[in-house]
C-alpha cells in the first residue's frame, strides 16, 4: 500500500545550540584539514546526547552563492558530530568536482548541514504512483537499481520544483535515462533538518 502524502514539516531533532555546535565543528574540521590534511578528530562523549546518536548527514559548502563542495552519507554509520566533522573535511578537500579548498577561501565559504532522517522505503508500482506520494520541498529521494544509484536532498526542490522534472534529473544523476522506469527499481525517501551559517 502506498504511503499517504503530507506536506507537514518533520519535527526538529536539534535545538539551536546543538546546530551551532555542529557548524563550529564543521568549520574547525575544515581549518584542521588545511593544516593537517585530515579531518578533525572529535570525541562524541564531549557533546550533547543528540550529537552522539548515529545519524547520517551531508555538509554543503557554498561560495558567493555557488556550490563549492557537498559530501555526506545516506546511512548512519557513526555519531552525528563525527559524521559532520568527516563530511565537512571531505566536502572541502575530496569532492571530485572541485579543487581542494584553499586557505584564502576559508573565510568566504558558507557551511550548510543537513541531518537525515532514517530512510522510508516506498512500496510503489509505477512512476505515476511515485509522483503522487512524493512531497515537494520535504522529501529527499533515493533511486537504486543494480549498480545505478542517486539521491537528491530536499534542498534540490528549490531549483527543480516540478516533481516530474525532479524525478527525471534524479534518474539522470543515477545514470539512467529521464524516461526510464522498471519494477526492479528501489525507491526510498527521507527528510532533512537543515541549517547553516
Amino acid at each position: 500500500m502506498a504511503p499517504t502524502s503530507s506536506t507537514d514539516d518533520p519535527p526538529a531533532f536539534l535545538g539551536s545550540q546543538e546546530r551551532n555546535e555542529l557548524l563550529v565543528v564543521a568549520r574547525a574540521s575544515i581549518r584542521h584539514g588545511l593544516d593537517g590534511h585530515r579531518p578533525l578528530v572529535v570525541d562524541p562523549a564531549r557533546y550533547p546526547a543528540s550529537l552522539q546518536q548515529e545519524r547520517a548527514a551531508f555538509v554543503t559548502l557554498t561560495e558567493e552563492g555557488r556550490l563549492r563542495g557537498c559530501i555526506g552519507h545516506l546511512e548512519a554509520c557513526q555519531a552525528l558530530v563525527r559524521d559532520v566533522a568527516d563530511n565537512a573535511f571531505a566536502a572541502a578537500f575530496r569532492d571530485p568536482r572541485f579543487q581542494p579548498l584553499s586557505a584564502a577561501e576559508l573565510e568566504r565559504i558558507h557551511i550548510h548541514v543537513s541531518v537525515l532522517s532514517p530512510q522510508e522505503p516506498l512500496d510503489i508500482g509505477s512512476e505515476l504512483e511515485l509522483l503522487k506520494v512524493i512531497r515537494p520541498g520535504v522529501d529527499g529521494l533515493i533511486l537504486e537499481e543494480e549498480h545505478h544509484r542517486g539521491t537528491f536532498l530536499p534542498s534540490v526542490w528549490e531549483t527543480l520544483r516540478d516533481p516530474r522534472q525532479f524525478l527525471a534529473h534524479l534518474k539522470m544523476k543515477a545514470g539512467l535515462s529521464p524516461e526510464y522506469w522498471s519494477d526492479r527499481m528501489k525507491v526510498a525517501r527521507y527528510t532533512t533538518e537543515s541549517f547553516g551559517e
